[in-house]
């Protein structure tokens, strides 16, 4: 979760592309509930007095920050906020300038700051302790649940839902060319399965969470497949994640997933496909068309324009906002962007089917059935709340009930750590 954003490398016409989803938004509150009638503040009704600040470590040139953009501009539209209610402060390192930032911000009048990276989250939290007035929200953060403060909150997204159905949409792949007979023999291993890859950012949570979403979703297509994963060990670096994607090609995965941010992989997937590799790819956050427009399928993306219309509309109400929000397809917090010319044929109609179960709450992603660890099923996963690497604590609690997994339910951020059977990370030291 230690992200580095996208650079001016990745244009500006990202903005324009990052969420495509299927469906369309719901107006809802957490959990699934109709917005409470207004107190205090009038929804929608003009308080020049009223002002958010939005702290963000890059700009609109990067994929993942012009999500963040995208979705507070949708919502303070729909919200009635004018411009000047918004104080935007890009660039921001993570570093004591989050907390001069947030400080300056809550000087100038904010009710509520947001934070849209991992490490901004200590100079949140440290801010929020001396403006007990001000409400701060670390987006990915995962310490707000522990830290006694109410004016503390962490937000993530359930992205794990729509990296499954990514998986469908891959695995949907995989099947029409494996039943053209369009597959070699370097795209299998010994065991008769077919390869697939995916280049992590690092070895978190976050990315275990994500790829292994991504891995069951092209298993209920396709059962016979294995999965490597090669760390860039970096957020953004075209050449170090160019270099993974190479590596993973070169072992003979026939689709690539993606968890870090830049163009490095699918260029490298669109290279390979245009020398004569039948390769696909799976990306993260925005639509990569523009990039690899013969092997993008389609990607995971969050839409953030739910959590920023449910926080900023409970802040004008004067209301708390949750402490740890996460929303996936039951809000439209998630989705995938729009389908590539590549797709197999009843793709479009296989997604619609999946996301309908998940929305639903028919299929979980996490279905303790759908796989096991070193050959068993596991029964008990207990997640550390306290984020002190013992999960011993009285505060911790057991993830698994009812038959899954539940990510981002006991916090926003993702939790899930377990190491699949059919997955092996290449490089995860």
């Amino acid at each position: 979760m230690y992200r580095k954003f996208f650079s001016v490398f990745f244009a500006a016409v990202l903005v324009l592309c990052a969420l495509s989803f299927h469906g369309c938004a719901r107006e809802k509150a957490e959990g699934g509930e109709e917005m409470p009638e207004e107190t205090g503040h009038e929804s929608g009704a003009a308080d020049e007095d009223f002002k958010i600040g939005v702290i963000l470590l890059g700009d609109e040139s990067e994929g993942y920050t012009a999500a963040h953009i995208d979705g507070v501009r949708a919502a303070a539209s729909e919200l009635q906020l004018e411009e000047d209610q918004i104080l935007w402060r890009y660039d921001v390192p993570e570093d004591e300038s989050c907390y001069d930032t947030a400080m300056e911000l809550a000087a100038a009048g904010c009710e509520v700051i947001f934070s849209n990276s991992y490490n901004h989250q200590s100079s949140m939290e440290q801010a929020a302790r001396e403006r007990p007035d001000v409400t701060f929200v670390a987006m990915t953060g995962d310490t707000a649940a522990v830290s006694g403060l109410d004016n503390f909150c962490n937000a993530f997204t359930k992205i794990y839902e729509a990296r499954y159905v990514s998986g469908v949409v891959a695995g949907m792949k995989l099947a029409e060319l494996a039943a053209a007979g369009s597959l070699i023999e370097n795209n299998y291993d010994a065991d008769g399965n077919i390869l697939v890859g995916y280049v992590g950012a690092y070895p978190y949570a976050e990315e275990t969470s994500a790829y292994t979403a991504f891995f069951l979703g092209i298993r209920s297509v396709v059962e016979n497949v294995v999965m490597q994963v090669q760390y860039a060990n970096a957020w953004f670096d075209v050449e170090k994640e160019r270099a993974a994607a190479n590596l993973l090609m070169e072992n003979g995965c026939v689709i690539i997933g993606q968890g870090s941010d830049s163009t490095g992989v699918p260029a490298a997937v669109q290279d390979a496909y245009d020398s004569g590799k039948q390769v696909y790819l799976a990306g993260y956050n925005v639509d990569l068309l523009h990039v690899a427009p013969d092997v993008a399928l389609t990607s995971a993306a969050s839409n953030w324009a739910v959590y920023y219309k449910l926080a900023i509309s409970a802040a004008q109400r004067g209301e708390k906002l949750p402490k740890d929000w996460a929303e996936g397809y039951a809000q439209d917090a998630v989705g995938i962007t729009v389908l590539g010319p590549a797709c197999a044929a009843g793709t479009a109609e296989r997604v619609e089917e999946v996301e309908r179960a998940i929305r639903d709450g028919d299929l979980q992603v996490f279905d303790i059935s759908k796989f096991t660890v070193d050959g068993k099923q596991v029964e008990s996963c207990i997640v550390d709340l306290n984020n002190n690497f013992d999960t011993s604590d009285a505060e911790d609690m057991e993830a698994i009930w009812d038959g899954c997994f539940h990510e981002s339910e006991l916090r926003s951020a993702p939790s899930f750590s377990l190491h699949v059977d059919g997955i092996v990370q290449l490089n995860a030291d």
